[in-house]
This record gives structure tokens, C-alpha cells and sequence, in this order.
């Protein structure tokens, strides 16, 4: 027979929640690294899947402030991070959550008229920039010009009306890149999720007033918050933390070529949870895109 020793009988929900909080970082840390990565891809493309179903009810804005404030209130209450932010450091805390903020939107307008698989691919060219950028071997040529193989192809794929779609995931693609190159920085600076959660404040207050106008009194419907909480836990806190976490204990060329998967876990996600189903040529696009974007991690020199 087996004794189950139980020493919190008679805890107030409070004291569970904190319990579950405090030990919220240890357990991040308890999962390895790789599974890290992978758990962090999944979720975040579920996530972007659950949220395209709010749209027709909160618009794209509405469900980046559900996701961005939901995220910043979670974080928050993990980390517990001072508001006191040294001067040298508040910088990066702000851009980093500009950063944030921007591409959230913008990649929300490109899901609303384009599917996840397709939007994810496109914004994809950000980090694969960052991993090209510099370079002048021609490998690294040859791998840029298959990741361009591949838009062109979604490009022609697509109807004119999808034309903006693309170009807000561009334009999302642009701030992914600088969502990189920050994450660096605030991972020098904060040895936990701290950063991170200050940051995730400062998006949050930053989309809020774009999100309020759209959705108005929508936001606080009952299931309309209990949706957004969820993608938020999905799609901000549960990948943010991981691949935080992760970015400390392995390679940045390993943490490279796991993430190139991303697009391909979207349009998964996308035929899953959405019935967004892609044609032979589109699969064909986004393989390239991975392809080109492991190919150049994969082979980076090891002081890129």
C-alpha cells in the first residue's frame, strides 16, 4: 500500500497559485533543451491557430491585447520582477516590448488574410536574415536564394487580395529579426525572465490602445477572456520562456536548425485546427524556406 504524505490540506486558493508560480521557473528548467525548443514551436503555432478564431469576433488588434496583456499579467506573477529598471538597461526592455508589440500586430493583420502555414513562412525571413546577414560565402548564397525561391513561389500562389497579407508578414519578419538580436541582449542582462516579463508589460501597454478601439466592450466577454488567456499562454509565455531558457544551455546553431521547423509546425497547425488546407506548390515553398533556413544554421561558421 501506498501513503500519499499531503502537507497542503486547508491552503487557501491563494497560496496554491503561488506555490504553482514560484515553481513555475523550476519546472521550465527541469525540461531539456531541445524538448524546450520543440515544446515552444508547438505551442506558439496551436496558439496563432486558437487566436485566428477570435478575429470574426475581437479583429486581429483586440486578440494582441487579449495575448500581449494576458502574457504580461502571467509573467509578471512568475517572475515577480522590480519595477526599478537601471538606466542602461531600460532601452532594451522598451524596444525589446516595441519590438514585441509590432510584430504581433503586424503578423495578425497577415493571418487575417492569409493562411498560418503561408504567414509563418514569409515572417520566417527575418530570423534567416539574421543568420545570412554578413555573410559572402557562397553557400550562404545558395541557401538566401532557396529561401527566395520559396516566396516567390507562395507569391504566385496566392490571389492579389493576399498581396498586403504578405506584406504585413514581411513587415512582421523585419521586427522577428529584431526580436533576435534583443533576445540576445536581454538574456546578457537578465539571468532569469525578469527582462522578459517587463518587456512583455511594455508591448502589452503598448497594443492595448490599438486593440481597445477595435474590439471595444467584446473584450470582456466571458469566453472571449478565457480564449485569450489561453493564447496567451500558448503563444507568448510558454514559448518566450522556453526558448529563453533554452538559449542559455544549448547551441545557438542547434536552437537554429530545431526552429527552422517552424513554418512546417504551422501549416500543420494551420490544416489541423483551422481546415486551411495548402496546395502541392505552397508545400513545396515552405519546404524550401526550412530547408534554406537549416541548411544556413546548419553550416554557419561557429563565430556567426
Amino acid at each position: 500500500m501506498v501513503v500519499a504524505h499531503v502537507d497542503g490540506v486547508g491552503r487557501s486558493p491563494s497560496s496554491w497559485f503561488g506555490a504553482i508560480v514560484s515553481g513555475t521557473p523550476r519546472l521550465v528548467g527541469a525540461i531539456p533543451p531541445t524538448a524546450q525548443v520543440l515544446v515552444g514551436i508547438v505551442s506558439v503555432q496551436v496558439g496563432a491557430a486558437l487566436a485566428k478564431q477570435l478575429f470574426a469576433v475581437t479583429g486581429s488588434s483586440g486578440v494582441v491585447t487579449l495575448r500581449l496583456v494576458f502574457a504580461a499579467a502571467v509573467l509578471l506573477l512568475i517572475w515577480r520582477p522590480s519595477p526599478r529598471v537601471a538606466r542602461a538597461d531600460l532601452p532594451v526592455v522598451v524596444g525589446y516590448g516595441f519590438v514585441l508589440a509590432t510584430m504581433n500586430v503586424l503578423f495578425y493583420l497577415s493571418l487575417a488574410r492569409i493562411p498560418l502555414g503561408i504567414a509563418v513562412t514569409v515572417e520566417f525571413l527575418g530570423p534567416l536574415s539574421v543568420a545570412l546577414l554578413g555573410s559572402r560565402r557562397w553557400l550562404d548564397a545558395l541557401w538566401a536564394v532557396l529561401a527566395g525561391a520559396g516566396v516567390v513561389l507562395l507569391a504566385q500562389t496566392l490571389g492579389g487580395a493576399d498581396v498586403l497579407g504578405l506584406l504585413f508578414a514581411l513587415g512582421a519578419g523585419v521586427c522577428w529579426a529584431g526580436y533576435i538580436l534583443l533576445s540576445a541582449k536581454l538574456g546578457r542582462q537578465s539571468s532569469d525572465g525578469k527582462g522578459l516579463a517587463l518587456a512583455m508589460a511594455c508591448a502589452g501597454l503598448i497594443a492595448a490602445p490599438i486593440g481597445i478601439v477595435e474590439a471595444g466592450t467584446a473584450l470582456l466577454s466571458p469566453m472571449v477572456l478565457l480564449v485569450g488567456l489561453g493564447v496567451a499562454l500558448m503563444s507568448s509565455v510558454i514559448p518566450y520562456s522556453l526558448e529563453l531558457e533554452a538559449l542559455r544551455s544549448i547551441p545557438p546553431r542547434v536552437f537554429g536548425v530545431l526552429m527552422s521547423l517552424e513554418p512546417a509546425v504551422a501549416a500543420i497547425a494551420g490544416l489541423v485546427v483551422l481546415r486551411e488546407a495548402l496546395s502541392p506548390a505552397q508545400w513545396v515553398a515552405i519546404c524550401c524556406v526550412v530547408a534554406a533556413s537549416a541548411g544556413a544554421t546548419r553550416t554557419a561558421r561557429p563565430d556567426v
